[in-house]
């Protein structure tokens, strides 16, 4: 898996390069530039109204004490398309666009929800000391002379 990560995190800026050059050919520089500023605007905005909703949907599952899960992972997947409108290119944009679709997002979660096995478990650990309990039990007193406090100082 994490070669696979490494692979595919080598291969992305290689293949946004591959798409600039063949749009670019395609249409021409200007228009190309014209549609990555625009995919990064939209996306800017759609980024704002869903995090916005999905704030809104986690403070209400917070105050109706559900676990938000869907909510999490709503959440999750907006920051991941705020990270991929960062970078330039094409294909980020485009997962980024998609990933901001509630739709999308619903059958990723649907998708990924099935494959997770929740396990609840508690732990207590409560440890007895002898000693203390028999401190308790009896109220110890020192009493200190100006003489003691002299000697200590010195």
């Amino acid at each position: 898996m994490a070669r696979l990560f490494a692979l595919s995190f080598l291969a992305l800026p290689l293949l946004e390069i591959a798409v600039f050059i063949i749009v670019g050919r395609a249409i021409g520089l200007f228009p190309t530039l014209a549609l990555v500023i625009l995919a990064a605007l939209a996306g800017g905005l759609l980024l704002r109204q869903q995090g916005l909703s999905t704030l809104s949907r986690l403070r209400n599952n917070v105050n109706a004490g559900t676990i938000p899960g869907r909510t999490m992972f709503d959440a999750m997947l907006i920051g991941l398309a705020a990270i991929l409108l960062v970078l330039p290119g094409f294909l980020s944009d485009v997962m980024a666009l998609s990933l901001l679709i509630p739709p999308v997002r619903g059958w990723l979660f649907s998708a990924l929800a099935g494959r997770v096995r929740v396990v609840e478990t508690t732990t207590s650990y409560r440890r007895h000391d002898a000693s203390w309990d028999e401190q308790d039990d009896e109220t110890r007193a020192i009493e200190l002379k100006d003489d003691d406090w002299r000697d200590r100082r010195e």
